[in-house]
């Protein structure tokens, strides 16, 4: 989208320096002194979605290992599965997965690896709204549709008596780019409303009916703050990091639940996680669950041509699996249940040169 370096940079400071790499499309962690022989490389890209929470990990296990590099280029799910599909990458990201059909295509193999879960939550900027903003599924629904045009429109009014709303029209945002994060998020509108499943359905790219659009979750990020009047969906990190307000959601109870490590694991609750790891929870049933969390994945080979490679792979998956997950609520991220590492270590060991 025209503009979206220029106006990232005018808030990447307060995104923090892990978030600074994400606002930039990509990071190159430099691995320190290290002799040619002895160090390594591992080229990665895809999904916005996790970026904060992998740059903390990549630059913390170089630490640890300075001869170690990882580039990883938060590009989006869908440029992820292109890439690693392409043979351009070590590993791709998506919070989309593969499809059986893309994996196919993959003569090395595919291993899927659910390294995180988070929440997508959203955003919002109306000046001088004092109090918290609920929103029900058919408001929200109705924003994305295009059919709730303003912020006083009596459906959003119904569920924030007496908070003072503006009069003023409603600017949604949205992705531009293929987005595991816009896969997320139109997989719950259409588990939600039927007006939404028949009409702009679910996937990575969608024709949005209303609203304007960024590229990834930081351009959404961007777009947000600068519009006064707009809402638009990001992974709860990046609102985080940068302390922009967020919706509270009603759930399949009917309560209204706000974005947070405890609603997060509530909605991971019960999700049994098939062999094939890929585990999908578009509406969960939980009282006390967010409605809109999502695992995501890094895509990884079963084969690697370089031996180097795979073991170097390896380690830094463990890595995220074990210290890597403490510092997940840190940046606004679910840490994975006990049994979902178990089976994710235990995959990760199909990855061989």
């Amino acid at each position: 989208m025209i503009g979206i370096v220029g106006r990232a940079s005018r808030f990447s400071a307060a995104l923090g320096c892990v978030f600074a790499g994400v606002l930039a499309g990509s990071a190159v962690l430099w691995a320190g002194p290290a002799s040619a022989a002895d160090s390594i490389t591992l080229q990665g890209a895809g999904a916005t979605f996790p970026a904060p929470l992998y740059q903390r990990w990549f630059s913390d296990y170089n630490k640890l290992h300075p001869e170690v590099q990882v580039n990883y280029q938060a590009l989006g799910s869908g440029a992820g599965i292109k890439q690693f599909m392409g043979g351009l990458v070590d590993f791709g990201a998506s919070d989309a997965a593969m499809t059986d059909e893309d994996i196919a295509q993959v003569k090395t193999g595919v291993v899927l690896l659910p390294m995180t879960a988070g929440s997508v939550v959203l955003a919002y900027n109306l000046p001088g709204l004092s109090g918290d903003l609920k929103l029900s599924r058919e408001a929200y629904t109705g924003m994305f549709l295009g059919t709730i045009k303003s912020w006083k429109d009596p459906k959003i009014a119904a569920s924030n008596p007496g908070l003072q709303l503006p009069d003023t029209p409603i600017t949604v945002v949205t992705r531009s780019d293929g987005s595991g994060t816009t896969f997320v998020f139109t997989n719950h509108l259409s588990a939600i409303s039927e007006a939404w499943k028949s009409g702009p359905g679910a996937g990575t790219t969608i024709n949005w009916p209303a609203g304007v659009s960024g590229k990834g979750n930081a351009g959404v990020t961007a777009l947000i703050k600068q519009t006064p009047g707009s809402i638009g969906y990001v992974e709860y990190g990046y609102a985080k990091q940068t302390n922009m307000p967020m919706v509270t959601l009603e759930n399949k109870s009917g309560k209204y639940i706000k974005a947070d490590l405890a609603s997060g694991q509530a909605a991971l609750a019960g999700v049994e996680m098939p062999p094939n790891l890929r585990a999908w929870v578009p509406d969960p049933p939980g009282a006390d669950a967010y409605p809109i969390v999502t695992y995501t994945w890094l895509l990884c080979s079963k084969q690697y041509s370089k031996p180097e490679v795979s073991k170097t792979l390896k380690a830094v998956i463990d890595y995220g699996l074990t210290e890597g997950q403490k510092v997940s609520n840190e940046l606004g991220y679910i840490p994975l249940p006990a049994e979902v590492v178990t089976k994710v270590t235990a995959a990760a060991a199909q990855i061989q040169p």
